[in-house]
Formats: structure tokens, C-alpha cells, sequence
């Protein structure tokens, strides 16, 4: 069976750090296309794959392709989802796939079975330290009661060397605090480990200098179901940062995910353990990401996962605490960060 086509749209951080170097590992991917508006990032792409692969300044301008991986600022990726789609192609999309429920809607107002053709890229549900503790939940392993889950979300630090980095921050924040740009990866990872969505009760705000367009420091409370708690927090752009974690803690046990390695590590009455998986975080579960999209055009399936749905409503969820921290009246307050 011949290779599938597929084309990268978007060179940027997260474009050429994850995306290019999974799909020039993949054994069934035929790369054939760079595609990014900014001349120089095109240079750059074309650069790290020797040159052997074709740029292109639009998605207009690219030969028809099997599969289109979007991964641009989510300001701009549902147009260019849309037009991938209409083109005949599969397309990942990165999280979130918009910067709203209503502007997602709006622009990818397509029929389902164009729909249904795209895969959203909640990437780290494809880690195997998601499906553990997903299992351990599932099987009573914590506890058979309610939990209280606390997710402590920290990227991003601040350099003052790096004008670039500091741009770039300043724009997203622009278009919405963490909660909104991380927020989907997280309520997904909740959502599917618990079983259920959850509801938002409360949330707090701090912007820790005066010219951040939105706070840069939020959180929230939800309430599951079956009584669980769940407590999140974002965090972006201070000096240094706290740890990242998702602490599970439970009647019969504790979990804690580290949120930069995925080691799991449970303690209960008989002790402490911790689950170390192959590889490292990044790179592993983009390949498992790509490879279930690749698998799925490969087969023909008529619904990719996590699907369109799913990634609405993890932008819902990131949505809904977004404007509820970005109308709290935050610490410190100011005006827009002067780039």
C-alpha cells in the first residue's frame, strides 16, 4: 500500500517542534508539502528536512494530499481547517481548534461527513500515562468514592533575552488567558479519565504585571457527578514556575502525574510506586497521535478521535472558565503587554 500524503501547514514552535519531526519518523508518511505564510519559517523547515520537501506560501498553492496536520495559532486554524476539508483532504488540527465554541461553529459550518474527517489534536489523551490512570480510576484502584483531582498547569516562564518568546506570549494572551490555550488538553484529559464532565463552580484571577492583556495566572473549581472536586490552575509567564502536576487523591490512594515527564507515581497503604513509561512525553505521544490519525485515513474510518465533538467541548469547558477569570478583577491590573 502506498504511502500516505500528507502536508504541514503552520512552521511555527509548535509546527516544526512536534509535528515535523513525527512525521519524518512515521514508516507510512510521505511528506510533501511546508506550508506557512512567513518566508522565513519556510527557509527554516525546509532547512531541517534538507530541502528534499516542497514549501508553499498557501494552502491554495499545495498539491492535493491525502492528509493536511494544521498547526497554527488558533485565531487563524479554523479557516484553514475548513479549506483543507473542502479540499478533499483528513486533517489534524491543533487544540484549540478555535479561540471560541461560536467562532468554531461559525467557520466550520461543513456537514458531518466532512466533519468527521477531521481529528482533533488533544494530543496527550494517546499517552500511555493517560490510559493507566484512566484504568486505575475505572477499576476502583484510588478508591471507590468521590476524588478530589488537582491540576496544577504551569508553562511558559518569562525571559527577558528572548524578544521573540516574549512576542509571542504577549500576542496569545491577547486572544485569552491560559485557561483558554491549555485548557483544552487538561478538561480533556479530566473528562476522559473521569468519565463525565464536569461543572464549573468558582474561579480567581492574578495578573502579576501591569501590561498583560489577560491574567496570566487562573483557576476554577468544578464539580463532577459522582462528587468529585476538581480544582485547575494555569499559569504562564512569571520568571520561574511552579511544578506541573495532576494530583489524584482518592479514599484507598494518591496518584500524581508529572506533567513534564508523564511518570506516575501512586502511594497506598502498602506504599510507593512509580510508573515510568518508554521514551519521552513529547515525542511519544505525538507518534501515537499520528500514527491513530495516519491509521484511521489509512482504513478509510468515517470518524477520526478525539473527534470534532470532542474538541468542542474541551473548548467549551476552556472557554467558560476563560471568561469567568478574564471578568474577575485580577490583583494586578493594566493595560495591554507592550511588545
Amino acid at each position: 500500500m502506498a504511502k500516505t500524503t500528507v502536508a504541514l501547514v503552520g512552521l511555527g514552535a509548535i509546527g516544526v517542534g512536534a509535528h515535523l519531526p513525527a512525521l519524518r519518523r512515521h514508516p507510512d508518511v510521505d511528506l510533501t508539502g511546508l506550508v506557512d505564510v512567513d518566508a522565513a519559517r519556510r527557509d527554516h523547515a525546509a532547512a531541517l528536512v534538507s530541502g528534499g520537501v516542497p514549501t508553499f506560501a498557501s494552502l491554495d498553492d499545495l498539491p492535493a494530499v491525502d492528509a493536511v496536520v494544521v498547526a497554527t495559532p488558533p485565531w487563524v486554524t479554523p479557516v484553514l481547517a475548513r479549506r483543507a476539508l473542502e479540499r478533499g483532504s483528513h486533517v489534524l488540527v491543533e487544540k484549540p481548534v478555535a479561540t471560541s465554541v461560536a467562532e468554531a461553529t461559525r467557520i466550520l459550518d461543513l456537514p458531518r461527513e466532512l466533519l468527521d474527517r477531521l481529528q482533533v489534536g488533544l494530543t496527550y489523551r494517546h499517552d500511555p500515562a493517560i490510559a493507566q490512570l484512566k484504568t486505575w480510576v475505572e477499576q476502583g484502584r484510588l478508591g471507590s468514592g468521590p476524588l478530589l483531582v488537582r491540576a496544577h498547569i504551569y508553562d511558559e516562564v518569562r525571559d527577558e533575552s528572548d524578544a521573540t518568546h516574549l512576542a509571542l506570549i504577549g500576542a496569545t494572551l491577547e486572544h485569552g488567558s491560559p485557561a483558554l490555550h491549555e485548557g483544552s488538553h487538561v478538561f480533556d484529559w479530566l473528562s476522559h479519565v473521569l468519565g463525565a464532565e464536569g461543572r464549573l463552580e468558582d474561579s480567581w484571577a492574578v495578573r502579576t504585571a501591569p501590561g498583560l492583556a489577560a491574567p496570566n495566572l487562573v483557576g476554577g473549581r468544578l464539580l463532577h457527578p459522582n462528587g468529585t472536586q476538581v480544582l485547575v490552575e494555569f499559569g504562564w509567564f512569571t520568571a520561574a514556575l511552579p511544578p506541573c502536576e495532576l494530583t489524584f487523591v482518592g479514599d484507598a490512594a494518591t496518584v500524581r502525574l508529572d506533567g513534564r515527564t508523564f511518570d506516575l507515581t501512586i502511594t497506598d497503604h502498602d506504599g510507593e510506586d512509580t510508573v515510568r513509561f518508554e521514551g519521552e512525553r513529547v515525542p511519544r505521544s505525538f507518534d501515537r497521535q499520528l500514527d491513530a490519525f495516519v491509521r484511521s485515513v489509512r482504513a478509510g474510518s468515517r470518524r477520526l478521535t478525539p473527534s470534532w465533538d470532542d474538541g468542542l467541548r474541551a473548548l467549551a469547558a476552556s472557554e467558560a472558565l476563560d471568561r469567568r477569570v478574564r471578568e474577575t478583577p485580577a490583583t494586578v491590573d493594566g493595560g495591554r503587554w507592550e511588545r
